[in-house]
C-alpha cells in the first residue's frame, strides 16, 4: 500500500513551485496527472491501466467566475457580464496544490487528502498578487471550480451521485460537505464532472472525493468517504437486510383503529409502516395536537408501541420545510417574519387600514398570481392582494386586510412589502433557510420521532425550497435528519440534490395514478427513474399505490395491477408503498386477493428466493407477471398475457389473464372485480377449476350440460387448447356473464 506522506514529498519533490513539473496524485488505485499549465491531462485507473479521461480536451482544471470583471483593467478590457478565468498554472507543495489563473491575480490554495479510498480536494483560501502599477484591489470571487475532469462515455451515468461506470471501472466526483456544488456536462464526445463552490453559500472548506475504482467497490469507497467526512450514513443504510421492505402508509389512523390496519398490513406481508403527520398535527410547523389524539404524545407513542410489538418498523411521513397557513407562525394576530421571501417592494404612499389599493415604488416583476399565492406582509400583517399594475404608477389592487387573524394597520410611505412565498399547493408559506425557524421545526420533529420510537422517515415537499435549490434542498433535509436519534434506517424524499444521496438512500416515491393508468404511468415515470436512479446505487419507490374499490367512476384497484407493481420492485429490488384507505379496503370484493398479491410478491423479495434470470425478465416493462401460492409456502411465477381490458364494463366486469402450461393446454386466471358472477362453458370444451393457491374444485352444469363457473375471487381455468384458441374460447364465454344478486 502506498503511504499517503511518501506519495506528497516525492510530488513536492518533482514539482516545486519553482520548476514547470507536472503534478501527479495518485492512490492505491488511480493516478490523476495536472499539467504544469493547469491543465487536466490524465486519470489512469491503475487496474487495468485504462485512460478514463477523453483524449484532447485539455480542460482547465480549475476555473474562476466573476459575476462582472472586478479587476480596474479588466471591466475595462471585458464586456460587462459573468467572465470565467481558466487556471494556467498548477503546482504542489507539501499538501497544498497552488492554480494560477489567466487574467487574474489569485492563487487558489487546494488542501490535497489521499487515502487509499479516495483523494479529497478542498480549496482553503487564496494568495493575490497586486502589481504595482495601476489601480488594483484584491477582488471578488463570485464561483470556483475546484476540478473538472472530461471523462470518456460509460455504459452508466449516475447523475445524483455524479459517478460514470461500466462493468470494469468507476470515476464518481462528489462532494465531501452540503455547500459543495456537484454537476456534469454532456458535451458531444465526453462528460465532464466538475465540482465548484459559490460565494453565496460557502467558498472555502467545501470539498470534493475524486473515486477511481471497480464498480463492486463504488459502496465500500463511498461508505469510508461518509464515516471519514461525519456524513448521513447512506451506504450503511443501502446494505441493512430491512432495505426493500416495503410500507403501509396509514391514513387517519388513531389509537382506536391501529389494531385493524395492523391486521390489514400483516396480510399484506408488509412489515413496514407509515404515520403521516397530518393525522395527529393539526398543521405543520408547531405540530399542535389534533382533538382526535386528545392525549397527544401519548396517543402517538400508543400506536406507535402498538406497530413496534407487532413486530413491524415505524416511519414518519413529514413535511418540514414550510409552514401551514393555519399555524400558530401565521395565524396567531403577529405572523412571523421568517418565511421566505420572493420580491420586496417599497410603499410610496402610507396606507390606511381601509385602503385596498396599495402604491409602491418597485414594478411588481415576477408576482405570483395563482390562487392563494397572491400573499403580502407589511409589518404584522398579512394582505391577500388581487392584481397588479405594471405601468407607473405601481399598485397592488383588490387588496383583503388582516389576513390570517392579523389586523389592518397603518403602515407608513417607505414601508417594505413582502411577498411571500407561498407554496403552489397553497396551504403553506415557505421557510427563510438563513434563519433558525428551520432549526425550531427539525427540534419538534426530532422530539416526536424520538419520542414515539419512529425509525425511518419520509420528506415530502422537499422541493418547496428558496434558491440556491442545490443547496437548500439538502440542507434543509440535513437539519431535520440530524434532529432525528437514533438516526433513521432510511429515507425518502420528494426531491433529490447531491449531498442528499446520504441522506435519501431509498429515492422517492411518486404521487398516486388512477387504476385504469397505472401502467402507463409507471411505465412513464417510476420504471424510468428506477432506471435512473439504479446508476446511483440507490432504489426507488414504487408508489405511492393508493387503493381504490370499484365504482361507477373506476374499475378499482385489482390484483393483476398489484402483480405488475410488485413484480417490477422486486426486479428493481425496491419497496413498494401501500396508501391505507381502510374504508376503500374494507368495501372492495377483492381485498383477499390485492392483498394476498402484495403478500407473495414482498416474501419473494425479501427471502430473496427469485433468479437473477427471472429478475432480468422482469425488468422488461411490458412484461405482464403472476404469482401463486404453492404447498409449504412455495410459489409459482408466471408470465400472463392480459385478455381483458382495463377499462371498466358494467356488464362484464371479469379480468382474465393467460399463460400456457404446454403447448396444448392453457391456464386462465380471472375473477370478477366487483362482485361475484358465473360464466358458463360449452360442454364440448375439457377444462379443469382449480382456486388460486392450486386445490383441485368441483364444477357443475346447468340444463344445458355447460360447466358453471363462479367468477369471484381469483381462479384458475386449464383448458386443453393452445394458447390463442383458449384465449377466443374465453373471450366468447363471456357473454355468459351473470352477475349474482345478493337477496
Amino acid at each position: 500500500m502506498i503511504d499517503k506522506k511518501t506519495i506528497l514529498l516525492a510530488l513536492s519533490l518533482t514539482a516545486p513551485a519553482t520548476l514547470s513539473a507536472d503534478v501527479v496524485i495518485q492512490n492505491d488505485e488511480t493516478a490523476l496527472t495536472i499539467s504544469d499549465n493547469g491543465t487536466v491531462s490524465s486519470l489512469i485507473y491503475k487496474a487495468t491501466g485504462e485512460e478514463c479521461l477523453q483524449p484532447g480536451i485539455n480542460a482547465p482544471v480549475c476555473v474562476i467566475t466573476q459575476y462582472r470583471p472586478y479587476d480596474n483593467e479588466n471591466f475595462l478590457m471585458f464586456p460587462a457580464k459573468p467572465r470565467s478565468f481558466p487556471s494556467n498554472k498548477c503546482y504542489l507543495s507539501g499538501d497544498t496544490l497552488y492554480t494560477e489563473f489567466t487574467d487574474t491575480y489569485d492563487i487558489v490554495k487546494i488542501k490535497v487528502d489521499i487515502t487509499p479510498d479516495y483523494i479529497t480536494f478542498t480549496p482553503v483560501d487564496r494568495d493575490y498578487r497586486i502589481e504595482d502599477y495601476g489601480v488594483k484591489r484584491k477582488t471578488e470571487l463570485d464561483e470556483l471550480t475546484v476540478m473538472q475532469l472530461p471523462l470518456k462515455r460509460r455504459k452508466h451515468f449516475g447523475e445524483w451521485l455524479n459517478i460514470m461506470w461500466d462493468d470494469s471501472a468507476a470515476v464518481a466526483l462528489v462532494g465531501t460537505h452540503p455547500t459543495t456544488f456537484i454537476d456534469s456536462r454532456a458535451e458531444r464526445d465526453n462528460t465532464t464532472l466538475l465540482v465548484a463552490t459559490h460565494t453565496s453559500v460557502q467558498l472555502f472548506n467545501s470539498g470534493a472525493a475524486l473515486i477511481v475504482t471497480h464498480p463492486d467497490s463504488v459502496l465500500d469507497r463511498m461508505d469510508a468517504l461518509e464515516r471519514a467526512y461525519d456524513m448521513p450514513r447512506g451506504v450503511e443504510s443501502r446494505r441493512r437486510a430491512e432495505y426493500p421492505m416495503s410500507y403501509y402508509e396509514l391514513r387517519n389512523v388513531t389509537v382506536d383503529n391501529i389494531d385493524r390496519n395492523i391486521e390489514l398490513a400483516k396480510q399484506a406481508g408488509l412489515k413496514t409502516m407509515v404515520v403521516y403527520y397530518v393525522d395527529f398535527a393539526k398543521a405543520c410547523g408547531h405540530y399542535e395536537w389534533r382533538p382526535e389524539y386528545p392525549r397527544g404524545m401519548a396517543d402517538l407513542q400508543e400506536i406507535t408501541r402498538k406497530i413496534t410489538e407487532a413486530g413491524m418498523i415505524p416511519g414518519i411521513h413529514i413535511h418540514y420545510s414550510k409552514v401551514a397557513v393555519n399555524d400558530p407562525y401565521i395565524n396567531n394576530g403577529i405572523p412571523d417574519r421568517r418565511g421566505n421571501v420572493v420580491s420586496r417592494f417599497r410603499l410610496s404612499e402610507t396606507i390606511n387600514p381601509s385602503d385596498t389599493e396599495i402604491t409602491v415604488e418597485e414594478r411588481p416583476e415576477d408576482v405570483r398570481m395563482e390562487k392563494g399565492r397572491r400573499l403580502l406582509q407589511i409589518d404584522d400583517e398579512m394582505i391577500m392582494f388581487t392584481d397588479v399594475t405594471t405601468t407607473a404608477p405601481y399598485r397592488f389592487t383588490g387588496c383583503q386586510r388582516g389576513c390570517f387573524n392579523s389586523s389592518p394597520s397603518v403602515h407608513a410611505a417607505g414601508s417594505e412589502a413582502r411577498h411571500l412565498d407561498v407554496d403552489d399547493w397553497p396551504l403553506f408559506i415557505r421557510v427563510d433557510q438563513n434563519s433558525g425557524i428551520q432549526r425550531e421545526i427539525a427540534e419538534r420533529l426530532g422530539k416526536i420521532y424520538a419520542d414515539c420510537g419512529f425509525r425511518f422517515v419520509y420528506f415530502d415537499g422537499a422541493e418547496d425550497v428558496p434558491m440556491p435549490y442545490w443547496y437548500n434542498v439538502s440542507r434543509s433535509q440535513l437539519e431535520v435528519y440530524n434532529a432525528m436519534k437514533p438516526a433513521p434506517m432510511w429515507a425518502e424524499g420528494a426531491q433529490k440534490s447531491h449531498y442528499g444521496w446520504h441522506i435519501l438512500s431509498r429515492g422517492n416515491a411518486f404521487d398516486i395514478f388512477p387504476p385504469e393508468r397505472i401502467r402507463q404511468a409507471m411505465k412513464r415515470y417510476t420504471l424510468r427513474c428506477a432506471e435512473q436512479v439504479a446508476c446511483d446505487f440507490t432504489s426507488v419507490n414504487f408508489g405511492w399505490v393508493n387503493y381504490l374499490a370499484p365504482s361507477e367512476k373506476t374499475i378499482g384497484m385489482q390484483p393483476d395491477m398489484y402483480d405488475y407493481i410488485c413484480s417490477k420492485a422486486l426486479a428493481w429490488n425496491s419497496p413498494i408503498s401501500l396508501v391505507a384507505n381502510m374504508p376503500e379496503i374494507d368495501k372492495h370484493p377483492r381485498t383477499d386477493d390485492n392483498l394476498l398479491a402484495i403478500n407473495l410478491w414482498e416474501t419473494a423479495k425479501l427471502n430473496k428466493s427469485i433468479s437473477e434470470e427471472l429478475k432480468h425478465a422482469m425488468l422488461d416493462p411490458d412484461s405482464e407477471w403472476t404469482i401463486m401460492p404453492r404447498k409449504n409456502g412455495r410459489h409459482e411465477i408466471r408470465r400472463v398475457r392480459q385478455l381483458t381490458s382495463d377499462s371498466l364494463n358494467a356488464t362484464m366486469p371479469v379480468r382474465a389473464f393467460t399463460y400456457p402450461v404446454d403447448a396444448n393446454t392453457t391456464a386462465i386466471v380471472y375473477w370478477d372485480c366487483t362482485g361475484k358472477s358465473t360464466l358458463a362453458v360449452p360442454a364440448s370444451y375439457d377444462v379443469r377449476l382449480s382456486s388460486f393457491d392450486g386445490r383441485k374444485l368441483t364444477t357443475k352444469r346447468d340444463r344445458q350440460g355447460r360447466i358453471i363457473l363462479p367468477a369471484d375471487e381469483r381462479r384458475i381455468l386449464t383448458v386443453s387448447l393452445p394458447e390463442e384458441e383458449a384465449r377466443e374460447m374465453f373471450s366468447n364465454i363471456l357473454i355468459t356473464y351473470k352477475p349474482i344478486i345478493s337477496q
